[in-house]
C-alpha cells in the first residue's frame, strides 16, 4: 500500500476550507482538465456529507474510468474520508484533515492510501507511476482550491 501526504496553508476559515473542499462542483473545477473528471452518480453537485457516495468518471492514462466513493469518517469541521467502493484500484482511501494553524489560516493536510491491483505488476506500478502520478494530482487540485478560497477572502 502506497500513502501519499500532502500539506496546504490556506489563508481563509476552516469551516469554509473544509466546505469547499467536499463541494462536488469545487471539485470537478479544481482537477486537471484533461482528465475530463465529473460526477456521474450519487451526489452530483454540492457538498457531499456522511455517508454519501458519489461516483467520478475521469480519463487517466488514456483509460476512462470510474470510481465510487463513500464518505465513511465526518467531523465537520475537522475531517473527512473518502473511501473507494468500487474502481480500478484494489483499495483507496482519502483523508482530508484541517485544522486551525493561525490567525486566518487553516493547514489542509490530505493523506491518500492506495493499493492498485494486479499483484507483482500493480505493486511495480505503484512505485515506478502512480506515487508520483498521485502525489502531483493532489498538489496541483489543492493549490487550485487554496487559490479559489483566498481569492473568495479579499
Amino acid at each position: 500500500m502506497i500513502e501519499v501526504t500532502t500539506i496546504t496553508i490556506i489563508e481563509a476559515p476552516i469551516e469554509r476550507c473544509f466546505d469547499m473542499a467536499r463541494d462536488i462542483d469545487i471539485h470537478t473545477k479544481t482537477v486537471w482538465k484533461h482528465t475530463r473528471e465529473r460526477a456521474v452518480a450519487g451526489v452530483m453537485s454540492g457538498p457531499i456529507g456522511s455517508g454519501d457516495t458519489v461516483t467520478f468518471e475521469a480519463t487517466h492514462f488514456g483509460i476512462k474510468q470510474r470510481l465510487k466513493s463513500r464518505i465513511t469518517d465526518y467531523e465537520r469541521p475537522f475531517l473527512f474520508v473518502d473511501q473507494m467502493e468500487k474502481g480500478a484500484f484494489k483499495s483507496m482511501r482519502h483523508e482530508h484533515h484541517f485544522s486551525v494553524c493561525g490567525e486566518r489560516e487553516t493547514c489542509m493536510r490530505d493523506t491518500l492510501y492506495f493499493e492498485a491491483p494486479l499483484g507483482l505488476l500493480g505493486w511495480a506500478a505503484e512505485r515506478l507511476v502512480l506515487k508520483k502520478y498521485m502525489q502531483t494530482f493532489l498538489e496541483s487540485r489543492n493549490a487550485r482550491l487554496k487559490a479559489l478560497l483566498e481569492q473568495e477572502e479579499t
